[in-house]
């Protein structure tokens, strides 16, 4: 009967180990398996994540080369308006200057015809009246 509750013993022990890798290796596989899913859900949101900061990046870019072109545009007209001003200015200026400097060679003329002028009448008025005679 020893040998018989040996067996026995042996059995069940075999048995319970059994039994018991069976549940080991069930809590191996659901922990793996838990491990996946969310390796996996981790890996979607990462891509979620990726795809909308993709999508804000590529709006904000959009807006940035926008603001950058109206500005470009606006500085431009704004260059173009002050060389238009500028360009009329300096014509303006030059006109000015050219009518004053004409004015100023005319009257400067004009003074010098009128004193050449007085000085011959003064020349004039001189050899028209009579020479005294010498002898009286």
């Amino acid at each position: 009967m020893k040998i018989a509750s040996l067996i026995a013993a042996l059995s069940a022990t075999v048995a319970l180990t059994a039994l018991g890798q069976e549940g080991v290796v069930q809590e191996v596989k659901h922990g793996a398996k838990k491990a996946g899913e969310t390796i996996k859900d981790g890996l979607e949101t990462a891509g979620e994540k990726t795809k909308e900061t993709a999508k804000t990046v590529g709006k904000k870019t959009k807006e940035t080369a926008e603001t950058v072109g109206e500005k470009t545009k606006e500085t431009g007209e704004a260059v173009a308006r002050k060389t238009k001003e500028t360009v009329n200015g300096a014509g303006e200026k030059a006109t000015a200057e050219t009518t004053q400097k004409t004015h100023h060679k005319s009257r400067k003329a004009a003074s010098k015809a009128k004193a050449q002028t007085t000085e011959e009448q003064t020349t004039d008025r001189d050899s028209n009246t009579p020479v005294p005679s010498p002898t009286p």
